[in-house]
């Protein structure tokens, strides 16, 4: 039970990004306390362009300030520098959530991918999910005795390097179709770092071995095995910039969280929930991201990654803790969050405590406010994103990184992603909030752990259901003689217990692993 407990503190606890003041405030006790927020080390390429941007308390009248640049700023910064959301890399999947027996559809940035274990040369390939025959997707087909990516509708075969090498149609004595460049599969430069595996969204020759040229922001803490560095991964029914402003936003904790992440008291409390002002202040803003350099330290490094470096006061060396978030476009209306949180304290309870049990306590947080981003998204869509700024009001210092990324978006990638023409720019349809909400196909089937425990658990479900029957079926056709009261009671308790308990398991089964419904006003 006390490792149990240990779960339960660890699991929601990472995503508390308000943890942490330049004032040494005093939290609730427990292994999270006095925590400061460090900058930490990044390796990323510069820019000469940056802006400087400080949030004040001032009157409404003179709001201006504090709101997104104007179009005549945005104008000139758009002409001088523009973001290239192709020649970025993107995290696909982290690779403990990879099966190597069966190629994996994904998609990103709006292209259709397949990532699948190529075992010739020993490393994961991401080629385009279209078969050039029929344009059949190749995540369904499977991964032949030679290790090859064959497509299950006609059966073309392809390796490593997206050439196809049969087409079972094709006579042996005929000529050599299957060697045509029309017969091949694009395929995406890739690779794997930090146990995460990244693609490049440009299947262009030239860019075959851009890996020399340019790599994937690199976390130094990610490759040091001091730190253990749980992860997981979750689709989301909203749009990357809604994911990335409401990961940056930590004045919305206490209230959309509330009952679930623990955050630190203060000392004049307005409210239950006890809402604060939070002083941040946003520098270092150009192509690249920026830095939240006052309250908690947080980087932002376009077009994916919102990182936060803590480290306790106490015992500095062995308490350490890093929040990191991968915000992944998919398409319109839809996103994907890849997270690690690496620690150098209990580290030793991710070697115990299964992941599926820390999924459910982050899972729990993603959905206390994933309805309000999905219907928050329509309504500025509604009005027009390059409106945003006319329609928020933000007047306090907590909403500067908000605001930050706005002002990067807007500023740099006129604020639109580029779907190179795939997407009218419509969202799709909203489904009922219980499907909506789902966590079966938006993470239980993505993720190794959870799918896993799934089907343990139904199948324990299914089994106590069994016992339950054959317990109640020994009773009915064995002779009233040749049974105990005593045995007969006993068997029906046991029955009753293995009934009860399939019920109650199939309960905590829906309520984790398919749909938890949050209501805040019961909370």
């Amino acid at each position: 039970m006390d490792v149990l407990r240990a779960a339960s503190a660890i699991g929601p606890l990472p995503c508390i990004l308000t943890t942490a003041t330049r004032n040494k405030t005093q939290f609730p006790k427990s292994i999270f306390h006095n925590l400061n927020l460090k900058l930490p080390a990044l390796t990323r390429n510069g820019s000469k362009s940056r802006l400087f941007m400080t949030l004040s308390s001032i009157p409404s009248s003179t709001m201006e300030s504090i709101e997104p640049p104007m179009p005549e700023l945005e104008a000139d910064g758009r002409e001088k520098e523009r973001f290239d959301w192709y020649s970025q890399w993107y995290p696909v999947m982290p690779v403990c959530d990879l099966d190597k027996r069966v190629p994996h559809g994904k998609k990103v940035l709006g292209l259709d991918l397949v990532v699948w274990w190529d075992k010739n040369e020993n490393e994961w390939k991401v080629f385009d999910d279209t078969c050039p025959h029929r344009l059949a997707p190749l995540s369904e087909g499977r991964i032949d005795q030679w290790g090859r990516l064959q497509c299950v509708y006609h059966g073309w075969c392809f390796n490593g390097n997206g050439d196809c090498k049969i087409i079972p149609q094709a006579p042996l004595d005929g000529p050599p179709v299957h060697t045509f460049k029309k017969a091949c599969v694009a395929v995406y430069p890739s690779v794997v770092q930090h146990d995460i595996v990244w693609v490049w969204p440009n299947a262009d020759p030239q860019y075959k071995d851009i890996i020399t040229k340019k790599k994937p922001p690199y976390i130094p803490e990610l490759d040091d095995p001091s730190f253990s560095r749980p992860m997981g991964n979750r689709d989301l029914p909203f749009g990357y910039e809604f994911l990335i402003e409401n990961l940056m936003d930590f004045a919305h904790l206490p209230y959309a969280h509330y009952g679930i992440i623990r955050t630190p008291t203060p000392k004049v409390k307005v409210d239950r929930e006890g809402g604060r002002p939070l002083d941040m202040k946003v520098k270092k803003l150009d192509i690249n991201g920026f830095v939240e350099q006052e309250w908690g330290n947080s980087n932002f490094i376009a077009p994916c990654i919102i990182h936060t470096f803590a480290d306790a006061e106490v015992d500095e060396e062995n308490h350490r803790l890093m929040l990191i978030f991968m915000c992944v476009p998919v398409s319109p209306g839809n996103s994907r969050l890849i997270w690690i949180f690496p620690r150098k304290f209990g580290v030793w309870i991710d070697q115990i405590v299964p992941r599926w049990m820390f999924h459910i306590g982050v899972n729990l947080v993603l959905d206390s406010d994933l309805y309000l981003l999905h219907v928050e998204e329509r309504k500025i869509m509604e009005i027009g994103a390059t409106n945003w700024q006319k329609a928020c009001f933000l007047p306090t210092k907590s909403d500067a990184m908000v605001v930050g990324f706005r002002r990067w978006f807007n500023k740099y990638a006129g604020s639109e992603i580029d779907w190179k023409g795939k997407y009218s720019g419509a969202l799709p349809p909203s489904p009922p909030r219980e499907q909506l909400m789902d966590r079966y196909w938006s993470h239980v089937v993505n993720c190794k752990s959870c799918n896993s425990a799934y089907k343990g658990l139904k199948a324990l479900e299914v089994m106590l259901q069994i016992m339950s029957v054959i317990l109640i079926g020994i009773i009915v056709v064995t002779k009233q003689k040749m049974m105990s009261m005593v045995a007969k009671t006993t068997m029906v308790s046991m029955a009753i217990i293995c009934f009860a308990a399939s019920k109650w398991l199939a309960h905590f089964i829906y309520k984790n692993f398919h749909y938890h419904g949050y209501n805040h006003a019961f909370h």
